[in-house]
């Protein structure tokens, strides 16, 4: 998610349908959180990638969703789960013709029975960062050379856990990461999957070891 995020469509053109019907209903429901449009692009472009799954913790209203279905394949499973039951609503009822996603009310494991994902995008619980909130298991919930894309990682901040847990080569020794080059900020197709903005930071870490 990002703060603002559903404002930053204000005066966006050349929008996929559905994501204006997403920021659309992102509006009326008052949901601000929705991701932005260059993240959005990110998705789109990361899941033409996936060969089979995709996976994604917090549904929103389904903005995020409604960037990575146009991109994924016609073969491709999209999973999100989303804990607000009017929000799943919302967004279920978004997909409700496209046979591809599955909405899940509850709580980010719900995922897990519905895994592995080549492409999982953690926005709504599974990055480790507040209490209660265990991190995912990547060798659980990701494919062999899966990716995963992490949001809200905000340097110099120590001790950081979810930092440690995700990027950490001895912690993680089957995962690379892809870290933001500052001033990066956007994403072309050279950024190689790399979000940077001021305050916050965007990690995709792929997974090379076995399923």
């Amino acid at each position: 998610m990002s703060e603002h995020g559903t404002d930053a469509y204000l005066g966006a053109m050349d929008l996929p349908p559905l994501v204006t019907r997403a920021v659309t209903a992102a509006r009326e429901r008052g949901f601000a959180h929705s991701c932005r449009p260059e993240q959005g692009r990110l998705l789109r472009a990361l899941a033409s990638g996936a060969p089979s799954a995709i996976g994604e913790t917090g549904t929103g209203c389904g903005v995020g969703l409604a960037w990575l279905a146009p991109g994924a394949g016609p073969d491709v499973r999209l999973v999100s789960v989303e804990r607000d039951p009017a929000l799943a609503r919302i967004a279920a009822d978004l997909f409700g013709d496209d046979p591809r996603v599955t909405v899940l009310r509850g709580d980010w494991r719900e995922i897990v029975a519905h895994g592995p994902f080549d492409l999982l995008a953690l926005d709504g619980g599974g990055q480790g960062k507040h209490p209660g909130d265990p991190p995912a298991d990547p060798e659980e919930l990701l494919t062999r050379r899966g990716t995963v894309l992490i949001d809200d990682f905000t340097p110099g901040f120590h001790p950081d856990p979810p930092r440690e847990h995700w990027l950490s080569p001895r912690r993680r020794p089957g995962l690379s990461s892809a870290r933001p080059s500052p001033p990066l900020r956007g994403w072309t197709p050279r950024s190689r999957g790399r979000i940077a903005a001021p305050a916050r930071t965007t990690r995709r870490a792929r997974r090379g070891g076995r399923r």
